[in-house]
């Protein structure tokens, strides 16, 4: 357990490194960017709720059908595996 904690904390300390490395932004305009992204994702919901709900009903249904195949595919190696 001791290693996979050191082992994450080497993970992220090297990707946090890498990020400020790399980063094209200051941090006040990675600040400025997020709100605006986060704004228009807000007015794309108050302009189209409805929309947005239908699309998320339909990622959730294909997640569903996914999630059921992946299921089939699992069962049908156990049998040969088992057969």
């Amino acid at each position: 357990m001791r290693s996979k904690v050191l082992w994450f904390s080497a993970g992220f300390s090297v990707g946090a490194a890498i990020g400020l490395i790399v980063a094209p932004k200051s941090g006040a305009e990675a600040r400025r960017y997020i709100a605006d992204r986060t704004g228009s994702g807000r007015a794309l919901l108050a302009s189209s709720g409805k929309d947005f709900l239908e699309k998320t009903r339909d990622l959730y249904q294909k997640g569903c059908e996914l999630a059921d195949e992946a299921a089939e595919m699992f069962d049908e190696g156990r049998r040969i595996v088992e057969g």
